[in-house]
């Protein structure tokens, strides 16, 4: 290994240690940490304060400007309790996360699933998914679970994202080889659960489609839809809504019981209709931060 490859896992090694010293922490002391932060954050550094006001203003440009930052605020609070309960996740029991993060209905996914079909659970980045992968503790069918993730700039972050959300047995699968995978399960005769965060923004050389979401032109990756749509798998929306601090719930919602039978696109349209309505019930737990509408549609 040269010199820059051993820095680089010397880096990674002390990222992951401090972050698992900090998982050994309980969550009110987390929590606190938490408060601190928000005030490092919000304040001080004012990360991406300008891109977080651009897209609430433009997604609610009916609200006083008053309502505008008492979202932003609130937003800024969760992203930080968020960012905690992520490190949580490397220490975090199965009886713990039972209790936290709630699904209402996994028996849509037993029923999906039953008849031999992988079925894929569509959500957005709302309230906490990181802890979404333990919805494994709740099913009652031998699926194997998976999430589809892209990889991050940073090997330090990219390995230790990884952990977290491995945790809970879940199988990570690179953007680029989740058509690959599938199949190979497929003719393996396993039956998948397989998680897409689909609302991260296409790169301009990406194929998407455009619509409207939370009042502007947004573009949306349409991987999702043609890999179920080639393998005729099931499409399942989770709602998740946040209680209280540290503990959600999620809901499934059926897009699609055999997505090779929909037309182009509709199964797109329909998962950005659920995580619009979501994002509306409570907007302060969707993630502002990202520059979600920084590429305009072509005229």
């Amino acid at each position: 290994m040269d010199d820059e490859g051993s820095k680089k896992g010397i880096g990674g090694s002390l990222l992951y240690a401090v972050t698992y010293l900090h998982a050994l922490l309980p969550f009110r002391v987390l929590y606190i940490l938490s408060d601190i932060l928000y005030l490092f954050v919000y304040y001080v550094v004012r990360y991406r304060r300008k891109i977080v006001r651009k897209n609430l203003k433009n997604a609610f440009p009916e609200k006083p400007i008053k309502s505008i930052e008492k979202i932003e605020r609130k937003f800024y609070r969760h992203l930080c309790d968020y960012f905690v309960e992520t490190i949580k996740t490397l220490r975090l029991s199965d009886e713990e996360v039972r209790k936290r993060m709630k699904f209402e209905n996994p028996e849509i996914i037993d029923r999906l699933t039953s008849n031999g079909k992988s079925c894929v659970v569509s959500l957005g980045h709302y309230g906490n998914w990181e802890w979404v992968p333990s919805i494994g503790l709740h099913l009652t069918s031998d699926v194997v679970l998976g999430f589809v993730y892209k990889k991050l700039h940073s090997n330090a972050f990219n390995h230790l994202f990884l952990k977290t959300r491995s945790h809970f047995n879940a199988r990570p699968i690179e953007m680029q080889s989740v058509i690959r995978q599938m199949i190979r399960f497929q003719n393996q005769g396993k039956v998948m659960v397989v998680g897409f965060l689909n609302d991260q923004r296409p790169s301009p050389r990406q194929e998407k489609y455009w619509t409207i979401f939370m009042n502007q032109q947004t573009p949306v990756q349409t991987g999702m839809e043609k890999i179920a749509r080639r393998l005729g798998n099931s499409i399942v929306y989770l709602d998740i809504q946040k209680i209280k601090r540290g503990y959600y719930t999620g809901k499934f919602f059926v897009i699609t019981p055999d997505a090779s039978e929909e037309t182009e696109n509709s199964i797109m349209e329909r998962y950005m209709r659920k995580l619009e309505e979501t994002t509306m019930r409570e907007p302060a737990y969707y993630l502002w931060s990202h520059d979600r509408w920084k590429f305009k549609k072509p005229d």
